[in-house]
């Protein structure tokens, strides 16, 4: 039998080496390029107007409640992409974080399945397909919310199905847990649709008054003109006698490339005594007009705020601790994107 030269099977074995090699970094690159990370951190400065900044005199609506500086939290998204499937997982810590999220630092987490092109299953927890705003201050022109955002859902844990059912028109059926709750432990499941048509969406929410109830949102915006911009929000909520409704307008004007100005109108009207708000009597109103200026400079944008609460009884507390009706503050927030 002949024996194998010593030079041939080196050669076979750098050659097995060079292509374990390049295999492994074109899967290492081809992985690189599926996996990203991205996120945002947010701070603030706010000061009560018409009120003492001791203690927590604030707006009864989500985030940006603290007066001096103050920290809203750090986000930190990450996703994989492949074909056909998907995973994200978006981790949240701080004050703002720890209030949409009851602590849990999960925002969202959940994998995906694109169906077909047309067809896409999503299981875990999502962020709710309902309102005007979300979470991220990132994604919100105004950097404080409104009462139709911090009253409605944030998140939701379930099934979604979401319907391509043409270039205009969408359509998104859920099954899940009651809203904002991890665990079912009441065996209590709700319902959730949305239908879409060239960004105008109809949602509806419904868990046979388990928590929240019913609800029916619509959302929207027009493009005015190249420059000038009109969000919508209205919404109903009961859950047996218990809720609100209202509506919020958004129009926002471009100034130049670095520099938008916007206005929040929102009306909201608590249904019950103690249903939502906890000091607004049923039937009773509050009126909030917040003007916010949006600055950026690279991945940093920096919002100076003027708020206005004006309710239709005395709630907000003034300098020397008497109820009075309205309520004004002023901030200013950096938020950085990465």
């Amino acid at each position: 039998m002949k024996r194998i030269s010593t030079k041939i099977v080196k050669g076979l074995f750098t050659a097995a080496f060079a292509l374990v090699a390049t295999t492994a970094f074109a899967q290492e690159e081809e992985m690189s390029k599926k996996v990203s990370i991205s996120g945002t951190v947010d701070t603030y400065f706010k000061t009560n107007l018409s009120a003492t900044d001791r203690g927590l005199i604030a707006p009864e609506s989500s985030f940006a409640n603290e007066t001096g500086f103050a920290l809203g939290m750090a986000n930190v998204i990450a996703s994989y992409e492949g074909a056909k499937t998907g995973v994200v997982a978006d981790l949240t810590f701080g004050p703002r974080g720890e209030q949409a999220t009851g602590g849990f630092n999960l925002n969202q987490l959940y994998a995906y399945w694109n169906v077909s092109d047309d067809v896409t299953l999503t299981a875990g927890r999502f962020n709710t397909y309902l309102g005007y705003e979300v979470i991220s201050p990132a994604a919100n022109f105004n950097y404080s919310t409104s009462y139709l955002f911090s009253y409605g859902p944030f998140s939701h844990v379930g099934l979604k199905a979401d319907f391509a059912l043409s270039e205009d028109f969408s359509l998104m059926l859920a099954v899940m847990n009651v809203t904002d709750v991890n665990h079912n432990l009441t065996g209590e499941y709700s319902l959730g649709a949305q239908l879409g048509y060239s960004g105008q969406f109809l949602n509806f929410y419904y868990d046979g008054n388990a928590s929240l109830g019913f609800e029916v949102d619509y959302t929207g915006g027009f493009d005015v003109s190249e420059d000038f911009y009109l969000g919508i929000n209205a919404a109903y909520q009961d859950n047996d006698g218990s809720g609100f409704y209202g509506a919020a307008l958004y129009p926002q004007i471009a100034t130049s490339d670095d520099f938008t100005i916007g206005l929040r109108g929102e009306y909201f009207k608590q249904l019950s005594d103690g249903g939502v708000l906890d000091n607004l009597p049923a039937d009773e109103s509050i009126f909030a007009v917040t003007l916010t200026g949006s600055y950026t400079i690279e991945n940093l944008i920096i919002k100076p705020e003027l708020r206005l609460d004006n309710g239709s009884v005395d709630i907000f507390p003034d300098n020397d601790g008497q109820a009075t009706k309205s309520l004004s503050s002023f901030l200013v927030a950096a938020i950085y994107s990465f």
